[in-house]
C-alpha cells in the first residue's frame, strides 16, 4: 500500500486531502490522519485486501439510491449503472399516478420533468425510491415580513423567570416574553436549544451537547399548560429559594422538578389513564405517533438512571454490560427483556416527561403568533450530538462515532477544537433515505415559526477529528450539500418554518451564495462586521442575513465597552497580550460608525459608562438592510456577562444567569421600552 492509495482512497470517500486555514495558507493533511479517519469511517486499510474491499465499496453503488432528491421544474435523474426499466410508475403524494419514461445518457437514466412538490413514490423496475421534489427556496424572513423589516428577541431559556418556574425558565416563561415583546413590535423569540440532556444528570447542562436532537429537555416543560396550575400546585414543593437565586443552581432545581413531574406522573396514572380521559387519550396518541423513535428515547433514559446509579456509576453506554449495549437492535437478549419488564413504569415516565414538553412548547409557539408574531418561536438546532447520549445509543449506524466535530487550528484556536460531538454518517444518510437528517429537521421546526442551524457550514462539510487525536490531526469530510437544502426547503414549506444558518467563521468558498439561493438567511453580528478594522456601516450589511449585536457565545455591548470579557479571560489566563489597548482603538472606532450612522453623537462614553453604546448598538444594527434584526435580551437590558465563555468548563457560570425582571415584566421596565422604541423606529 502506498500513501497515493490511501489518499485516493480518501478522495472517494468524500475527504479533503488539503485545507486552507484562517491566513489562506493551504495545509495538508498527513497520511497518517487520512488513515485513521477512514478506518474510523468504516474503510479499513490495515492490509492490501482491506484496501482493495474499501475501494470496492466505494465504487459505483450496484443498486438504485433510496430516496432521491430534485428541486421543482427539473428533470427526474437516475444512475444508468443501478440498471432498471425504461419505465417507471410515480405515485404522487395524493394518490394520483402518472407513468414515467427514461432515457438513457451518459451514465444517466434521464426522466421527465417533476413540478409537484412533495414526497412522492417511483417504482422503477422491482425497486420502489422515494422522489422528494423541492421547492425553489425555503420559506423566508421576507415572506413572512409582508413589507415590513422585523425585529426580535433572542433569549435564553433557563434565564427567563416567573413564579412557580422552581429556578429553570420554562415554556410559560417564554410565553410570557413572548406576549411582552409582541406588545412592543416584535415578530421573533429566537430561542437557546431546547434539546433533550441526560435527565439522570443534571449537571450536564450545556445545550450544545446534547443527547438527542430528535426531544425536548423536560426541565423547560411547564405542566400547568396540560394539567392546570390547580392540579399540579397539589403536588409542588416549596421551590422559593430556587427562583430567588441570580444563577440556575441545575442539579438541586432539576431533582425538584423531576421529583413534581414523577408525583404527576403517578397522579396520571391513577386517574386519567384508567378512565382515559381527553389528557389520557391525547397521552397515547402522542406515545403512538412517537413510535420506535420515542420509546427507543425513553428506553435510554431509563438504562442511563439505572447504569449511573451503579456502583461504579456508568455514564457512557459503552461501558454498560453487552446486553445493554446495543441499543434497539438486541430485544429479545434475555438481560434487557428482563428490565424492560421491570422498567415499563420508568419507560413510560420519560414517554410522560417529552409529551408534557411538546404540549408545552406547542401552546409557546400558539400563543407568539396569537400575539400578533409574524414568526413566533426560532428554534435552535445543534450541529451533533453527545457520543454518550440517547440518539448514538438508539441508533448508533447514524452516527460517526469514532470521529469528534471540531474546528481546525485558526488565529483564535492555535491547536484547533474538538467538541466531543458526533455527527451523521453520509453513507448511513444515503443508505436510510436521510431519515435522520429528516427527523432532526421536523423536530426542529414541528413547534416553531422558524429555526436557526449552528455551525450551517456542516450541510457541506465537517472537520473531523479521530476519537483521541488532536484536533490538528482532523480532516474535512465532504456531506451530500445539494440534497441537504432541498429537503429543507421541502420540509420548510411543509412546516410554514423559516431557516437561518450560522455562517460565521471559516466559511467555503461559495457557500453563502448557495444558502442565498435557497432562501436561508445567515447571521451579521456587529462584532464581526469590518473592513481593514473599521467597523462597516450598517447601509452595508447583507440583505440576506439576520443582524446581530452579538451572540450567546460573544460579549455583551456593555461587556465590551466595559472590557469586562478582557478583565474575565484575563483572570482565566485565556486572554492575549495588547487586548486592552487594542480594545480602547476598537471602542474609539465603533463609536464613529455610530456617529456616521446618526445613532450617536458627541464623544465617545468612558468604559465606565456603557448606556449610551447600547442604545447607539442595537440602532446601529437595526439600521441595517435586514429582514430581521434580533435582540439579546443581554443588551436590551444593558447587562455586562455574557450566557457562555467559550474555553471555560467550571471556572465560569456558563448556562446559568438569570435575567431581572420576571419574563411577564421584561418589557415594562423602562429602559427596556425605550430601546425596544428606539429598534422599532429604525426597521421601516
Amino acid at each position: 500500500m502506498s500513501d497515493d492509495d490511501i489518499r485516493a482512497l480518501a478522495r472517494a470517500a468524500g475527504l479533503a486531502e488539503t485545507w486552507t486555514d484562517a491566513l489562506g495558507i493551504p495545509q495538508q493533511v498527513s497520511t497518517e490522519s487520512l488513515r485513521r479517519i477512514l478506518d474510523a469511517l468504516g474503510f479499513s486499510t490495515a492490509s492490501s485486501a482491506e484496501l482493495e474491499e474499501s475501494q470496492r465499496r466505494l465504487g459505483p453503488p450496484s443498486t438504485l439510491p433510496s430516496l432521491v432528491t430534485l428541486r421543482a421544474g427539473s428533470r427526474l435523474v437516475l444512475p444508468a449503472r443501478a440498471g432498471g426499466a425504461a419505465r417507471g410508475q410515480l405515485t404522487y403524494e395524493d394518490g394520483t399516478l402518472a407513468a414515467l419514461r427514461f432515457s438513457t445518457r451518459g451514465d444517466k437514466l434521464v426522466g421527465p420533468t417533476l413540478d409537484r412538490v412533495g414526497y412522492h413514490q417511483l417504482e422503477f423496475g422491482d425497486r420502489r425510491i422515494t422522489v422528494a421534489v423541492a421547492p425553489a427556496r425555503c420559506v423566508t424572513i421576507e415572506d413572512r415580513a409582508e413589507g415590513k423589516h422585523l425585529w426580535g428577541v433572542a433569549a435564553q431559556i433557563y434565564s427567563l423567570r416567573r413564579p412557580g418556574d422552581g429556578g429553570i425558565g420554562d415554556a410559560t416563561a417564554v410565553r410570557q416574553l413572548a406576549a411582552g415583546a409582541a406588545r412592543h413590535g416584535a415578530d421573533a423569540i429566537a430561542l437557546s436549544p431546547v434539546h433533550s440532556l441526560f435527565t439522570a444528570d443534571s449537571g450536564r447542562y450545556g445545550p450544545y451537547s446534547p443527547s438527542s436532537r430528535l426531544f425536548f429537555n423536560p426541565l423547560f416543560a411547564d405542566p400547568e399548560i396540560v394539567f392546570g396550575p390547580e392540579r399540579v400546585a397539589q403536588h409542588r414543593l416549596d421551590g422559593a429559594a430556587f427562583e430567588q437565586a441570580a444563577l440556575v443552581d441545575w442539579q438541586p432545581a432539576a431533582e425538584a422538578k423531576l421529583a413534581l413531574l414523577r408525583r404527576l406522573f403517578a397522579d396520571f396514572e391513577a386517574r386519567d389513564l384508567p378512565t382515559e380521559t381527553t389528557v389520557a387519550r391525547d397521552f397515547e396518541a402522542f406515545v403512538r405517533e412517537g413510535g420506535e423513535l420515542l420509546r427507543g428515547h425513553a428506553l435510554f433514559e431509563a438504562l442511563h438512571g439505572k447504569w449511573l446509579g451503579s456502583q461504579p456509576p456508568l455514564g457512557f453506554w459503552r461501558d454498560w454490560p453487552p446486553a445493554f449495549r446495543q441499543g434497539l437492535t438486541q430485544p429479545g437478549d434475555p438481560d434487557m427483556a428482563e428490565f424492560l419488564s421491570a422498567a415499563e413504569p420508568t419507560v413510560r415516565f420519560h414517554q410522560f416527561l417529552q409529551w408534557l414538553a411538546a404540549r408545552s412548547f406547542e401552546e409557546a409557539q400558539r400563543s407568539a403568533v396569537a400575539a400578533g408574531m409574524k414568526i413566533g418561536l426560532i428554534s435552535d438546532l445543534a450541529i451533533g450530538m453527545d457520543r454518550a447520549g440517547s440518539h448514538a445509543w438508539a441508533r448508533q449506524s447514524d452516527l460517526l462515532l469514532g470521529l469528534n466535530i471540531g474546528a481546525p487550528p485558526d488565529e483564535f484556536n492555535r491547536a484547533g477544537q474538538d467538541w466531543g460531538l458526533s455527527g451523521f454518517s453520509p453513507q448511513a444518510l444515503v443508505a436510510t433515505g436521510f431519515e435522520p437528517f429528516l427527523a432532526t429537521v421536523r423536530a426542529a421546526m414541528r413547534y416553531a415559526g422558524g429555526v436557526r442551524i449552528d455551525h450551517i457550514m456542516g450541510l457541506q462539510r465537517l472537520w473531523l477529528v479521530p476519537e483521541g487525536a488532536s484536533p490538528a490531526e482532523g480532516a474535512y469530510l465532504e456531506y451530500p450539500l445539494d440534497d441537504f437544502l432541498r429537503l429543507l426547503a421541502l420540509e420548510s414549506h411543509r412546516h410554514g418554518a423559516v431557516v437561518i444558518g450560522e455562517d460565521l467563521g471559516t466559511v467555503p468558498r461559495g457557500f453563502r451564495r448557495r444558502l442565498t439561493e435557497v432562501g436561508i438567511a445567515g447571521m451579521d453580528v456587529m462584532w464581526f462586521e469590518r473592513n481593514r478594522g473599521s467597523f462597516r456601516t450598517p447601509s452595508r450589511w447583507r440583505r440576506d442575513a439576520v443582524s446581530m449585536t452579538t451572540t450567546h457565545d460573544l460579549p455583551t455591548v456593555a461587556g465590551w465597552w466595559r472590557g469586562n470579557d478582557i478583565e474575565v479571560r484575563g483572570a482565566l489566563g485565556l486572554s492575549a497580550e495588547g487586548e486592552a489597548d487594542a480594545r480602547q482603538i476598537d471602542r474609539r472606532r465603533l463609536w464613529r460608525a455610530f456617529a456616521a450612522t446618526g445613532v450617536a453623537e458627541g464623544p465617545a462614553p468612558e468604559p465606565e459608562d456603557p448606556g449610551p453604546v447600547v442604545d447607539a448598538a442595537l440602532g446601529f444594527v437595526a439600521s441595517s438592510p435586514a429582514p430581521l434584526m434580533l435582540a439579546p435580551m443581554e443588551d436590551l437590558l444593558g447587562l455586562s456577562e455574557q450566557p457562555n465563555l467559550p474555553g471555560t468548563i467550571d471556572e465560569h457560570p456558563n448556562w446559568r444567569r438569570r435575567l431581572v425582571p420576571r419574563a411577564a415584566e421584561l418589557f415594562d421596565d423602562p429602559v427596556v421600552a425605550r430601546r425596544a422604541a428606539a429598534i422599532v423606529a429604525r426597521r421601516p
